[in-house]
This record gives C-alpha cells, structure tokens and sequence, in this order.
C-alpha cells in the first residue's frame, strides 16, 4: 500500500532534509537443574540440605533480590561462554544488568572462588554459585554533559539526543544520560512511571518494571513526593540507545500531562530516516505486524504475525517510504513514519521485511552483511573508503529527524527538525557516489532555505 503524504511540514521538513545532503558533508530452566531458589529461613535450608531436594520456582518478578543458584554449566557453547550470560540464561527474566551488578558485588563464585569479573568465561563443568543482590537505589543527579537543545520554552524542552546516550538512568546506565545532561541545565518535574507511556524504547529489565525500582532525584529546587518516575523527569517518550535525533521533555506537570495524552492517543507525529542493509521489494508500504519479545534472543524484539501469539506481542504499525536506491542496491535511504510506538518498532519491522538497518548487529544489519553486498554489485576500486566507514560505524543507523506535536501551552502545532549526524551523512554520500537511483521527488520541491534544527509554528 503506498503510503499517504499530506500536504504539512513533516514533507516540508523532509524536502529539506534530502535535498541539503546532496551536499554532502527468557531462556526455560533446564530439567534437573537448579535455576532459582526462594530465600529460605535457617530452619527451613536445614531440611534440604542437597541441591536436588530444593524447590525449582520461577524468579520472582518484582525484586529478585536474594535469589540463588547454584549450578554446574553443562556443555558450553562453541567458543567463549561469559559469566554474565550464562546466568543470565539460567535464571528466568532477571536482568543482565542485574546479573552483572551481583558479580560486581562479589556474589558469584566459580569452583568456589569470587569472581567479580562480568566477562570471566565459563567452562563446562564449572560450578557456579551465584546470589543476585538487591535493587540499588537510582538517584538522576546533575550533571555537566553537553546537550544540544533543538527550542526551549518555560514548558518543553526538544533536544537533539546524540547517538551511543541512553535517555534515562536505569540498571547499568546509571549516570551520563540525558535526563543526566538536562538536570544540569534546568529543573525537570517528577511524575509516576504509569503516566508515562514510552515509546521506541531502550532495552528494559524483562519482568522488572520502572516502577519497582527505588529512586531519588535531585531537580534543583523541584520538590515532590512522587518517586516512582524520578529516575526520568519529564520524560514522555525515548530514543534507543543507539537512535540519534529529536525529542521532547516537559519542564512542568502540566506540560508531562499533555504530552502523555497525545502520545498515548498517536496524535505526535515522528518522521525518522534510516539506511538500510538491502532494498525492500515495494518501495512504499505499511508494515502492520505485532512486536513482543523475541523468544531466541531475550535481548530483542521480534514482529510476530498471526492473530495467536500468545498475547507477548502488542499492535504495532510502520510506513516506510523508499528515498533513494544507493549503491547499485546494496543499500537505501528510507523514511519511518510510526502509527504505534514499540520498543524497537522500526528495527524488527525492517528486519521482518528483509531490510535491517545498517550498523544494527542486534537485528541482522551487521556490518559484514553490508560489506557482502557492496562486493557482489560494486568493483573492488570503488569500496575502499565506503568499507572503512562501514567498518567504524558503532550503531543502527537510524535518526528521529521530525517531530510535530500540539504545544501544551499554546495549543498550536509546531514542528521540529534536525539533520543526523556525521557518521550517518558520511556514510550516505560515500553511497551516493557509489550510485543513486531517486524514488519519490523531494516533496513540494522547496528551496533549501531552512537550517538545520528549525521550529514552525502551524495554524
């Protein structure tokens, strides 16, 4: 189905965009094995004295504090096998981030020695003996972290949130995000997680809930009492990671509230561009597929079609829209326009339609991948430059370039912008000149007389 273009400045904004850079610059227990124990009283651990007699229980979801195991490894994969993951795999829905601050913390034992390395590798037959600690308290503290702020007013910030950042403090990332960076800047109401529908989300602990997470936050001179959101002050939505771009935060209650509505309604329309490893068959679709968690990989989501999926997956839709063909077709710019807003939504449905995005090791756009295709449809003198950028490139390739949305105070739509950043339009001009087919028109065709992060404001 071709994808509907209204006449708005989302095209405008896009027109801009593709114009100006012709420039150029859970894993099951096993049976019989021990996985997860209860924390047990001295009279009751005098009852069961060996490992078989112990009762084999689920984690619990809400704490995991406390658990143990006490395990052998089996067979290890080919290769290495690291600590972390190994137990990761064996306690059902506990954390990898949780798992590595117990070996940090000295509770895990191999053959009887602490070790407090996360990557220490494991072999078969090793005996593992491990408690995972409890849930640290999260304080989201200033900090003095460069942020590049796209408009601010009294009642909401937008930023433009570099690559390789993390949005909000959480379980492994507890300082240097960019709730970090803004606290520093200007003080950030503190609002209860259930208000707070996120969207594109970072990876979160599996069972472990935001709000299960003990917090405090100091908002120079915002003073509540709610704890449950002060890990994300005025945080109404997320990038990945690995996402550069656009994004907006509340500065007041009232603002948090109105963004939160229009998120929950997808009245806020977010435009992104990506390159993607190969080119999809249509070159303009929806991509209507629900997305839960991928049951191979605890660490990714997958889209899951069919009606019976076991209710793990949510709704989810996409429009994708062609830009350009680059690279004989080893690659393409692609616009995303979101309906929904899953937890790594455009990354499984380009992987689902057989276009992962380049630099995305997660979801099949691997950086050998890329170089595979630039062999089979480029001659060798031509891929020198191409390949080393490919080679360097840390992150998907993915950029929240626009944003609209209904101000909270005003009432008027307004508009942001923003141009990705280098390594994004380094590698794209390299395969623009390795070839470049144009799908679509640039859109209105308007001058390129907007700069590079611009804010309209809509009747």
């Amino acid at each position: 189905m071709p994808l509907n273009v209204t006449p708005s400045c989302s095209a405008t904004h896009s027109t801009v965009f593709f114009s100006s850079f012709h420039r150029c610059p859970s894993l099951r227990p096993r049976s019989g094995y021990l996985t997860a124990l209860r924390p047990r009283s001295a009279s009751a651990e005098s009852d069961c004295d060996s490992l078989e007699n112990r009762e084999q229980v689920p984690a619990p979801a809400s704490s995991y504090a406390g658990v143990k195991l006490k395990e052998a490894v089996e067979v290890a994969k080919s290769g290495k096998l690291r600590l972390d993951a190994w137990i990761s795999s064996r306690i059902q829905g506990v954390s990898r981030a949780r798992v590595q601050s117990s070996i940090r913390s000295g509770l895990v034992s191999v053959n009887g020695r602490v070790v407090d390395k996360v990557s220490h590798n494991v072999r078969a037959g090793d005996m593992v003996d491990c408690t995972i600690s409890k849930l640290q308290p999260l304080r989201a503290e200033p900090e003095d972290i460069p942020v590049d702020i796209v408009y601010e007013d009294e009642h909401v910030l937008v930023v433009n949130k570099p690559a390789h950042m993390v949005v909000h403090p959480a379980p492994g990332n507890a300082s240097g995000t960019l709730v970090n960076a803004i606290l520093h800047h200007c003080s950030l109401p503190t609002v209860a997680f259930s208000e707070a529908p996120l969207s594109e989300g970072e990876e979160v602990s599996d069972n472990e809930s935001s709000s299960s997470i003990a917090c405090e936050t100091s908002t120079k001179g915002f003073n509540s009492s709610e704890c449950g959101g002060s890990v994300r002050p005025g945080i109404v939505h997320r990038l990945d990671k690995g996402t550069s771009g656009l994004l907006v935060v509340a500065k007041n209650e009232h603002s948090h509230a109105h963004l939160s509505e229009q998120f929950k309604m997808h009245t806020i329309q977010r435009v992104y561009v990506s390159l993607t490893s190969g080119v999809p068959s249509a070159t303009s679709g929806r991509i209507e597929i629900p997305i839960g968690r991928d049951t191979n990989n605890r660490i990714r989501m997958a889209a899951i079609p069919g009606p019976s999926n076991g209710g793990q997956a949510r709704y989810a839709a996409s429009r994708y829209k062609v830009i350009e063909v680059l690279a004989g077709g080893s690659s393409a710019l692609v616009e995303w326009r979101l309906e929904t807003g899953r937890t790594h939504q455009i990354r499984a449905h380009a992987k689902y339609v057989g276009i992962p995005l380049l630099g995305d090791e997660v979801y099949g756009g691997t950086k050998n991948m890329m170089l595979s295709l630039l062999q089979a449809k480029l001659p060798p003198g031509r891929q020198s430059h191409l390949s080393e950028l490919v080679s360097k490139l840390e992150r998907p390739c993915l950029h929240a370039f626009s944003l609209v949305f209904i101000h909270p105070h005003t009432g008027k739509n307004v508009q942001f912008s923003c141009q990705p950043p280098e390594d994004f339009s380094q590698i794209l001009c390299q395969l623009r000149k390795l070839g470049m087919t144009k799908v679509i028109s640039h859109l209105l065709g308007l001058a390129l007389t907007v700069p590079l992060c611009c804010l309209f404001l809509l009747s």
